[in-house]
């Protein structure tokens, strides 16, 4: 064969085994060749035609986590943090140089992450079965570590009430195992809570889920999204929704989605009220982010190669949606903002 028909032929190949590529979806491990619209980013329904973004593409950030969780974006310092759970430590994306560092290591074991309305970095702490402050001097103040003189199981998401309050769930996955804390005996049921920081007041304000995990508000604060991840495999798998009754407790539970094989894990409103949510556990064309609409259909998809653990909006303009995955960091571009300001 001469070398001209051979170099034809072999261009011709690899023309096809980059088509072939393309169709079967992403290649994770060369971003490059990502066609747009990227095919990562599912239509199910028309409402979340307008959410995609054309020609964004979703990108994998960073890699090397055991298990990452809780992202929160600070937009005055332009930076997002979030959990490595196993390893123990915080970590910080930073938005002008794109480089990750660690900003607090140990961190307890650290899980969900959010800001008060003063951005005072409000942490949930598996090892230390605490929910924690961080002052603007960097001080750790503890907010809460016991409930009627009991101690907290391991605290997993929160979220911050407009009126100042905090609101966090408390399964304790962090004391079933060595590996993201260290194994205890259980004190209390596996509640939702209701904290004022100011007067040290807390309450249960549900009590009826088996693993309560992900919350969020809606955007009016007039509902309170609570993910379930604690039910048996043959049980439906909900996001439940409920009534939130000035501003303090919770009123009339009930099934928002069933998220069938899977799983919900954190969850997040935009400001049109659809649910984004944290999916896995079940492979290819399952895990990654899951929209619903306020009616509760799913009506899209952002597929990513692991479990998506967490997600929160961020960016200059709230519309960069940041998904932790099982191991890596992902964020890509959407036509929305989140609901709370971070």
């Amino acid at each position: 064969m001469q070398r001209r028909t051979f170099m034809s032929a072999a261009a011709a190949t690899a023309a096809s085994l980059a088509a072939e590529a393309l169709t079967f979806g992403r290649d994770w491990k060369d971003p490059a060749s990502v066609r747009y619209p990227d095919p990562a980013v599912e239509i199910l329904d028309p409402r979340f035609a307008k959410y995609r973004v054309g020609n964004t593409a979703v990108e994998r950030l960073y890699t090397g986590c055991r298990w990452a969780e809780g992202p929160v974006w600070f937009g005055d310092g332009r930076y997002l943090l979030w959990s490595d759970i196993p390893n123990n430590r915080i970590l910080r994306w930073t938005e002008e140089t794109g480089k990750v560092s660690v900003y607090r290591q140990p961190s307890n074991y650290s899980n969900g992450n959010t800001r008060d309305k003063q951005g005072r970095l409000i942490t949930c702490e598996h090892d230390s079965q605490r929910v924690t402050r961080t002052e603007h001097d960097g001080t750790v103040n503890v907010l809460m570590d016991r409930y009627q003189g009991k101690r907290l199981n391991a605290p997993n998401d929160a979220v911050v009430h407009s009126n100042g309050s905090i609101w966090f769930t408390d399964p304790g996955y962090g004391i079933m195992s060595n590996y993201e804390g260290h194994v205890a005996e259980f004190e209390l049921p596996a509640n939702v809570y209701r904290l004022d920081p100011a007067t040290g007041e807390a309450a249960v304000v549900a009590g009826d889920l088996a693993k309560p995990n992900g919350l969020c508000f809606s955007p009016d604060e007039s509902k309170l999204y609570i993910a379930d991840t604690g039910q048996p495999a043959d049980n439906p798998h909900p996001i439940k929704v409920y009534d939130v009754v000035d501003g303090k407790r919770l009123a009339n539970g009930r099934m928002f989605v069933d998220m069938g094989r899977g799983g919900a894990d954190g969850i997040r409103c935009d400001v049109d009220g659809n649910v984004w949510a944290g999916a896995g556990w079940v492979g290819e064309g399952y895990d990654g982010a899951q929209v619903f609409a306020p009616d509760g259909k799913l009506i899209g998809k952002i597929l990513l190669p692991e479990i998506c653990s967490n997600l929160c909006f961020g960016g200059a303009k709230r519309n960069r949606l940041f998904m932790t995955g099982s191991q890596s960091l992902y964020a890509v571009y959407v036509n929305t903002q989140g609901a709370q300001v971070p």
